[in-house]
Parts: C-alpha cells; structure tokens; sequence
C-alpha cells in the first residue's frame, strides 16, 4: 500500500458494537483489516514494517485491534449459538461463521506481525491485560486439541467443521506467537500483567503441557507430520529432531517467564509447578540445545530448581487489574444475547442474492490472486498427496494439483466451491 493509503486504513479502524458484527460497516472494516495484514506480511518480508507499526502506534490503535478479537470472542460463545437456534435463520454455506472467524485471523494475524516491536506491546496500554486472557484461552484450546486427538473420533466431521476447526488451530498458533512476544517484554509490562500470566493464569505449566503433548505435531500411519506455514508436512527422518518455528516460541516465552529476574521473584514455585517445570529436564536434549544455546541458562535452572526448594514469592499488597474490554463488554450486553441474534439475522445474515454477489466482487478485488501468491510461503502443493503442484483448477484458479487424477479425485469435495467462487 501507498503511505497515504495506509495512513487512511489505519485512521478508519474502530470498535464494533457486538450487534453490528457482520453488517456492511462491520465487513468494510473486514476488508480494512485484510489489506492493512496483507501490507504488513509484505513489509516484514521485505523489512520495512516500520510505517506500519508507526501508524498504530501513532493513531493508538492496537487497544482498538484487540477489542475487535474480544467482541468476536464473545460473539462466538454467547450470541452464534442463539442465532443457530432461531427457525428464521437460513445459513447460506454457514456464512457467519466464516467470515467471523476469517476476521478474527486477520486480526490476530496483523498483531503477530508487529507486536515483535515494543513500542507496540507498550501502546496497548491497559489492553494488554485483555490480549494475554485471549492468548491464554487460545492456548488452553491447543492443549485441549492436544489430549482429545489422543481418542479416535467414531463420527467423521464434515467438511466444513474441519475447516472452522482447522482455523481455529491456526488462530491460537498465532496467539501462541503474540504470547511470546508480550513475554519478550516483560520488563515494561504493567506489573498485574505479570502477575496475570504467572500468577492468575499460571503460563509457564501451560507451556509445559505444550511442549509435552505438541499439538503442532502427531503420527499418521507411521509417519511424523508436523503443521507449519499452513499446511501439515510428513517430516522425513533426518529432519525429526529439528526444531520447528512454533516450537522455539513456546520455548522462547519459558526462558523469558522463568529466568527473568522479576518473574522469578513473582512465581509461585509450589510443589505441583515445580513438579511440572521439572518435566521440560526430559526434552533439554543436546540436539536441542544445539539448535537453541540460550536453553543452557534453561537446563542450569531446572537443575538448580530440582535440589533446592525456592523462597515463597512475597506477598506485596497489589490492586490487581482486570481486563477492561471483555468486562465492558460481557456487561453492557447481558441478557440481549437473543435481541443482538434476532437484529443480526434480519440486517446482516440474510442477504440477497444480489448483495451476496456485491460482497463476492468486493472481496475478490480485496484478495487479488497476484497478491495472494505473493504472501504464500511455500510453492503449492497438491490438495490431494500434497506434493510439489504446478496445475490449476481453470475454473476458480483457487486449487492446486500435481496431474489430472488428483483433480477429478477430489472434485466431488470441490466441486460446491468451485462453483461458489466461479
């Protein structure tokens, strides 16, 4: 994006009532949100985020990004279930859903790409202490998805089940990254935001059960497959032990919640935690010290914790804050739960045919092929096998395959699609 474009973006950013989710303002800021986390991957790729996270910071705007991903998580949990229950509710392709859970991506997807910057975890202000209960939740999903892919599924999801779901595993992965970098910053943190992620929500035995149980990687027919840039990828063995992207953020984030000086004096090492952090002794493999050195200070730590046992942490006198948004939130709509669904349904999901077609047009001038190739990490892959594809459907230009059998194979499930987006 030009500068002044950006600029324009940046500026229009705003809150959204929780009853205007999914009505025309509601997706132009969709749209905002989009270009400004597509310019942004752009940017970092080329190294010139700078204006980006400038802007934000400048028209304070992250509180803003952050009350967006509140409203669609109350949004999720408290007014979608109604709105599936009422009899005048039609879901075309379940489109609610879809676009708020694409919307809540983008978000988390835009905070990931500059909360690296501390000026931008400093310009969150009190809304930092919202964005860790989110990360935090998220987090909770992925150890949760961890321990429920152990038991075999009797009933099959349905294709697009498997999709929201598969997006919201990709959701709290970024979550996971924000997290580690908040926890980069813990010097200049508010101290209840500190004491929140040790403390109220216990962060560094969450971590522990991620790198214990690994949701990010799993056996599939003797295979090691493990999700990275967007995809799952059987891993051959030579390259087993090495260390992914998301495994060095979980531990990136315990180095920095547990040998920070500060953080150390606020953690409570009881019995269970130490019990826990104890377990990480087990993974701190010479290979995977190679592959992190920092880890070291990790392994001298853990030793020391095992034969010692830890000062209580002092109990200072601390008006601990709570997180504004969600509270805000939750209060000013209690009990309209229905009223918000019953509004919803009439102004923002049911839309004609031709106002089905408007937005189609306005989303494909947003998500532009050129561009959208430009952002992906990878060369395609086929949707079938997964190898390397350098054939198209010609039809929506949206699949990819690596010859004609794996196309007409997985044409049954394209097909509605393809349709759609022809």
């Amino acid at each position: 994006l030009p500068p002044a474009e950006a600029e324009a973006l940046v500026r229009a950013l705003q809150g959204t009532e929780l009853r205007d989710i999914g009505g025309q303002g509601w997706l132009r800021q969709h749209e905002y949100v989009e270009k400004l986390n597509m310019h942004g991957i752009l940017s970092a790729s080329a190294g010139q985020e700078q204006l980006l996270t400038e802007l934000l910071v400048a028209h304070a705007k992250i509180p803003v990004l952050i009350g967006e991903l509140i409203s669609v998580e109350i949004w999720k949990h408290k007014v979608f279930p109604v709105l599936c229950r009422l009899e005048d509710f039609k879901p075309r392709s379940t489109f609610p859903i879809y676009v708020v859970l694409h919307h809540e991506a983008s978000i988390i997807n835009l905070l990931e790409t500059v909360f690296f910057y501390k000026e931008i975890c400093e310009s969150a202000e009190d809304s930092i202490l919202d964005l860790i209960d989110y990360c935090h939740r998220k987090l909770t999903l992925l150890a949760a998805r961890s321990t429920k892919a152990q038991a075999a599924d009797p009933v099959p999801p349905q294709e697009l089940q498997k999709q929201a779901e598969m997006m919201e595993f990709e959701i709290s992965l970024k979550a996971l990254s924000v997290l580690r970098f908040i926890t980069d910053q813990v010097d200049s943190l508010p101290l209840s935001a500190l004491t929140r992620m040790l403390n109220t929500h216990n962060l560094p035995c969450l971590l522990v059960e991620l790198v214990e149980h690994c949701p990010w990687s799993c056996w599939e027919a003797g295979k090691l497959k493990k999700f990275e840039n967007g995809t799952w990828h059987v891993v051959p063995p030579e390259d087993q032990v090495k260390m992914t992207k998301l495994d060095g953020q979980v531990w990136l984030a315990l180095l920095n919640l547990l040998l920070s000086p500060e953080c150390q004096r606020k953690y409570r090492f009881d019995g269970f935690n130490k019990s826990q952090l104890l377990k990480l002794r087990a993974f701190l493999t010479d290979v995977l010290i190679d592959q992190l050195p920092n880890l070291v200070e990790m392994q001298r730590f853990l030793s020391y914790l095992a034969v010692t046992e830890p000062a209580p942490p002092k109990k200072d006198l601390i008006l601990e804050q709570v997180p504004v948004i969600w509270n805000h939130i939750l209060k000013k709509n209690s009990g309209k739960w229905e009223a918000i669904a019953k509004h919803q349904v009439k102004h923002a999901f049911s839309p004609t045919e031709e106002e089905l077609k408007l937005q189609a047009r306005r989303w494909a001038q947003t998500y532009s092929l050129d561009m959208m190739e430009a952002l992906a990490p990878d060369k395609p892959r086929c949707r079938v096998c997964g190898v390397e594809a350098a054939k198209r459907c010609s039809r929506c230009r949206n699949e990819w395959y690596c010859t004609r059998a794996c196309q007409v194979q997985h044409w049954q499930k394209h097909k509605p699609a393809c349709n759609l987006m022809a």
